[in-house]
This record gives structure tokens, C-alpha cells and sequence, in this order.
């Protein structure tokens, strides 16, 4: 919170693993190398976006606010955005520009689908937990669900599990296939490197203009 005390951009997250992958990623784009003035802050669930907003509006409004939810949080997003003013009449292109941006279905569907089914099971085994995940596959209550479904339910079955994986598959992309919204959360606040290859972000390079401050260069920061 100190942290986010002294930033020129922070951006808003629902949960720990939504931070971890993120934090990885920026890590990751930036070489390693931190960066001044932006933080990733997680709320503890959509349920408490609305009264963050209204707090750092009212204490805190020179700071600039982007954001990562679930696509079923999406609503509870959206409807805090138009409460404090911050947009009108939003869809889901409207709140990219503003740049909160929207995971389908969560952050977990996002890095299976990257990384393709046995992407992700090479990621299990190297933590050494692949017999685990054969284990769950073969209950009875798992039979006759896809394998997209097998690797969300042994990734979530956990306490800290989802953090870990959050980190351990960011940590496995290619960088040409982040997927969309992760990129282009962090690209609102995180020039690109040389050779990065990282897309551009939603809305162009006006709304980069518009959305970034100058004092916030290089990775974000906890």
C-alpha cells in the first residue's frame, strides 16, 4: 500500500495470481530491468472495485487507473467505472480504451488456451506435480470433461496452487502469443523494448498518449 501511496500508475487486479502473472510478465518484457511510479494492486475480488475507485478518486485523482477482471466480473468493472465517472454507456471496447481489460473466461483460461493443453502439462510436470493431475483426471466426477476443464479444476483445487501457476505458465509463453488482455494492460504503462515483440496496446498510440504518464517507464513494481 505504501507503494501504491507514491505511484503515477496503478494497476487495479482482483486476486494474488492476477498480480504474480502480471508482475511475471512485465518482468519478463522489460529484461528484468524495474520500472518507476507503477504498481499492480489486487482488491480481494470485483466485489470491492466500486469502493476503490471511490477512494483513489477522491484522494488520489492525478493517479492513473488501469485494470485486469474476469470476464463474469466484467459488470461489477463496468458499473463502478460509470458510478465514479470515470466512463458512460460502456461496453467492453470502451473500457479497453480506458484500459481495463477484460480476461475470457478468467486469467487461468487465457494462459491454458496460449499455451495449448500439453503446453500446460509439460509446465505441471516440470513443478512435479503431473501425477497429481492423473490422479484428478481419473476420479469419476472428472469423467467425461474436456482436458481444458481438468487443467482449470487442478489449478484452482489448491490453496496458492493458482499463484503458482499464475507465475510458472507467464514464465512458459512464447512472447509472440501473451494473450491480449495481459499484454495490453501492461502495455498502457510499459514501453516496449527492442525487440520485445510485444502488439501494441488497445487504442492505438492516442490513447497511449492519453492513459500514460512520462514518469512511468520500464516494469511494474509491487
Amino acid at each position: 500500500m505504501e507503494a501504491a501511496a507514491r505511484a503515477g500508475t496503478v494497476i487495479i487486479v482482483e486476486g494474488q495470481s492476477d498480480k504474480v502473472a502480471l508482475e511475471t510478465l512485465a518482468q519478463r518484457r522489460a529484461s528484468g530491468n524495474a520500472g518507476a511510479g507503477v504498481v499492480i494492486m489486487a482488491i480481494g475480488g470485483a466485489h470491492a472495485i466500486g469502493r476503490f475507485l471511490v477512494t483513489w478518486r477522491r484522494e488520489r485523482s492525478e493517479v492513473v487507473l488501469r485494470g485486469l477482471c474476469d470476464e463474469r466480473e466484467e459488470p461489477d468493472f463496468r458499473r463502478a467505472l460509470e458510478r465514479v465517472g470515470i466512463g458512460r454507456d460502456l461496453d467492453r471496447a470502451g473500457m479497453e480504451r480506458l484500459g481495463f481489460h477484460v480476461c475470457v473466461a478468467d486469467l487461468e483460461d487465457e494462459l491454458i488456451r496460449a499455451l495449448g493443453v500439453e503446453g500446460v502439462e509439460r509446465v505441471i510436470e516440470a513443478q512435479g506435480e503431473l501425477q497429481s493431475l492423473r490422479r484428478l483426471q481419473a476420479q469419476p466426477a472428472q469423467r467425461g470433461l474436456s482436458s481444458i476443464q481438468h487443467l482449470r479444476r487442478f489449478i484452482s483445487t489448491r490453496s496458492g496452487r493458482k499463484a503458482q501457476y499464475a507465475r510458472a505458465l507467464v514464465l512458459a509463453l512464447d512472447l509472440d502469443r501473451v494473450p491480449r488482455p495481459l499484454d495490453a494492460v501492461l502495455g498502457w504503462s510499459i514501453p516496449q523494448s527492442p525487440g520485445s515483440g510485444r502488439r501494441a496496446p488497445a487504442g492505438g498510440d492516442a490513447a497511449m498518449r492519453e492513459g500514460t504518464p512520462g514518469s512511468s517507464a520500464g516494469s511494474a513494481t509491487p
